[in-house]
């Protein structure tokens, strides 16, 4: 069941992966970031306008409107690039591709203010419905990205010489040709997975290939991994988590990112010697230094470094209650665990029945939203008991743990920083 249900939206995920990916090392190297959010928003536009002559948001008429508009677009932002008599460096690609975004989404507004009901027309035109694709639509996407990558491969080396230096006879016609197919993959991308995951795939796996390797093919390669291990982990994350599938894959995306940085800073590190160390000592004892400081002054703030512990180590915070506040503590956590199984329950059912699993009429389904509703409420009363015990406890960690971390960074830092200067 759990195949049949993932199985076209993750083919349809790997597709954009795919194509993005490539698209993205360009972008990437021209220093265009943001290009796909003007020319979707652009594409917007199109859609908009087609919505106000009468045409449905998913219909032909509406994607044939957005990619006339997107080649509008492609046709600007290539007329204006290198143009005679302007300096780059006083005119940068992304000041021009901001103004685009920016005059596309106003005039966006203006025309939705013609349009019955046009804002949620849009905003389902932008966000995508990657659950919602079937095969065909994925032969569609398939069939559209590969003739684009055909023609990019045909097209490898003039792109290569606009993208990462070179000379090339009528650039600009060429630069308009980039950004045609990238204006056509971006209008039709949009529809199924909407502008943030579109901009994810775009960026993230270029990041990654242009941070562990210099060669062109090297990158791709990495970026194309990347996005299939981050479409992959961020699907089954949405279905085993009940969470919405686009916003999933981005931050998987971005957690992945992350984990490459840290892992490539403690390599540097590593690599660096004795001073790389005594340095990230300094920066460690300075943060220890911070961390202390804000507890300090600001014990009702959040401190997320001491959340963490106190989910480690819970006895750290009873440690700083009364007995009798030790025992409401205890009381509310037992409470707020049974409830929360409870909730997991319920957004199982909730779960099931989204994704057709299971079948349910509209007014079951209105009776399990509400049941699931009243049981969070008890679950968030019994967090709140426990966020004001936390409170008061931080009042009184505020000098036990405040104050001595504080003098401990400081000297810490200040150990290290004579340490590396020897």
């Amino acid at each position: 069941m759990t195949l049949e249900l993932l199985g076209w939206p993750l083919a349809a995920a790997l597709v954009l992966a795919g194509i993005h990916a490539w698209l993205g090392l360009h972008v990437l190297a021209r220093g265009v970031i943001f290009v796909d959010l003007a020319l979707a928003q652009v594409a917007a536009l199109g859609a908009t306008v087609a919505l106000l002559a009468g045409h449905g948001p998913q219909g032909a008429g509406a994607y044939w409107y957005a990619l006339a508009f997107t080649a509008g677009g492609a046709a600007l932002l290539a007329a204006l690039r290198d143009r005679p008599g302007l300096a780059r460096a006083a005119i940068p690609s992304e000041a021009v591709i901001g103004i685009v975004y920016a005059v596309a989404a106003a005039l966006t507004v203006l025309v939705l203010e013609r349009v019955p009901l046009g804002g949620e027309q849009v905003k389902a035109l932008l966000v995508g419905s990657l659950l919602g694709v079937t095969g065909d639509d994925v032969g569609r996407l398939t069939a559209l990205y590969g003739a684009v990558g055909v023609a990019g491969w045909l097209a490898r080396r003039p792109l290569a010489a606009l993208s990462f230096g070179g000379t090339l006879r009528h650039a600009r016609v060429w630069d308009f040709g980039f950004y045609l197919l990238f204006g056509l993959v971006v209008t039709s991308s949009v529809r199924v997975a909407g502008v943030l995951l579109v901009f994810a795939y775009l960026i993230v796996p270029a990041v990654a290939g242009a941070l562990l390797a210099r060669d062109a093919s090297r990158r791709l390669v990495i970026g194309w991994s990347v996005g299939a291990l981050g479409s992959v982990a961020g699907i089954a994350a949405s279905f085993r988590w009940d969470l919405p599938t686009g916003a999933t894959i981005v931050a998987t995306l971005g957690a992945l990112l992350a984990a490459l940085g840290a892992g490539l800073g403690i390599r540097r590190l590593a690599r660096g010697g004795r001073r790389s160390v005594m340095a990230a000592s300094v920066v460690l004892g300075v943060a220890i230094a911070l961390a202390g400081a804000a507890l300090a002054v600001f014990p009702r703030a959040d401190h997320v470094w001491l959340d963490a512990l106190e989910g480690a180590l819970p006895p750290l915070q009873d440690a700083f209650l009364s007995a009798h506040e030790r025992g409401v503590a205890a009381d509310a956590r037992e409470a707020s665990a049974r409830g929360a199984r409870e909730v997991a329950v319920l957004r199982t059912r909730q779960a099931d029945v989204a994704w057709g699993a299971r079948a349910a009429g509209a007014e079951e389904r209105e009776r399990l939203r509400q049941f699931t509703l009243g049981r969070e409420e008890l679950v968030a009363g019994d967090r709140m008991v426990l966020r004001t015990l936390r409170s008061r406890a931080r009042q009184r960690q505020r000098y036990w743990l405040g104050v001595p971390l504080l003098a401990l960074g400081a000297a810490t830092a200040a150990v290290a920083a004579r340490q590396r200067r020897r």
